[in-house]
């Protein structure tokens, strides 16, 4: 079978029913007392230059990274940068994106460089928490919460641009405290709360016009993804917006003024 008919759940699913990646299943993983992450953007497929500067670039590949890290309560320590770049690139440009990586506040420990046809740029985070959530956790009665108004990567994209992803390090330490599950809004807003309901094993209802809407955005841009704000599964919402609940059952059901609602979604490989 194709990439593009499994897509990546499916390859992941594959993977681990071989047995050949374990612990997958939540936004980063726990080593030794660590918690390591690792995103890739690939120019064409994540960014076009048109749309972003090489310090917006630098930014956002940090930021993604340390999303990941606030989805599991994490204390950022460092991040690795693996870069390929075409060899007619200018060092003025590089120094601009390892700028851009070093404005989200976390230190360059590492990493790599070399020859490419076009840009790649993989940015591994560490982090240290007390308390990771996961995806796995989420129980019939608990609150569907987000830390933040989504849609604004939508908007943004509408209007020709890529908006620069928050980073929620300290909501995420919040959350964690009190969340049965947690990751961070990076596909679309009923893709990633099918995560949770498949890995918890329960049904995450969401009411679309309880969640707030960020400048600009419409309902629709609630499916284009990249909003990287957290959303979290917790019997305390901590003063976070409420959008929904996990009841018994299974998938996600997303209602708009009490109808039944569809949305899109990101999915790789698709």
């Amino acid at each position: 079978m194709r990439l593009d008919e499994t897509g990546e759940l499916g390859l992941l699913a594959e993977l681990e029913r071989l047995g050949l990646a374990q612990s997958i299943e939540h936004d980063a993983a726990e080593i030794g007392g660590l918690v390591v992450t690792q995103d890739s953007l690939v120019e064409g497929v994540h960014f076009r230059f048109d749309l972003l500067s090489w310090r917006e670039l630098g930014f956002r590949a940090a930021a993604v990274n340390l999303s990941d890290l606030a989805a599991s309560g994490a204390e950022p320590l460092a991040l690795l940068v693996s870069l390929g770049v075409p060899g007619a690139t200018l060092v003025e440009e590089i120094v601009e994106l390892y700028e851009g990586l070093n404005a989200a506040g976390v230190p360059v420990r590492g990493g790599d460089t070399t020859r490419a046809d076009s840009v790649l740029l993989t940015v591994t985070a560490l982090g240290r928490a007390v308390r990771v959530p996961g995806r796995a956790g989420a129980r019939p009665g608990d609150l569907v919460v987000v830390s933040g108004p989504l849609g604004a990567a939508g908007a943004a994209f509408r209007e020709g641009r890529l908006s620069a992803p928050p980073v929620r390090i300290d909501e995420g330490r919040r959350l964690a405290a009190a969340a049965t599950a947690m990751l961070d809004v990076s596909d679309g807003i009923a893709v990633d709360a099918g995560h949770i309901a498949r890995r918890s094993g329960c049904r995450v209802a969401i009411e679309l016009d309880r969640i707030p809407l960020a400048a600009g955005a419409t309902i629709d841009d609630l499916g284009f993804g990249e909003d990287y704000e957290l959303l979290a599964t917790t019997p305390d919402p901590l003063g976070f917006p409420v959008i929904g609940r996990c009841e018994a059952g299974s998938g996600v059901e997303l209602t708009l003024r009490g109808e039944p609602f569809d949305l899109a979604g990101w999915e790789h490989f698709r």
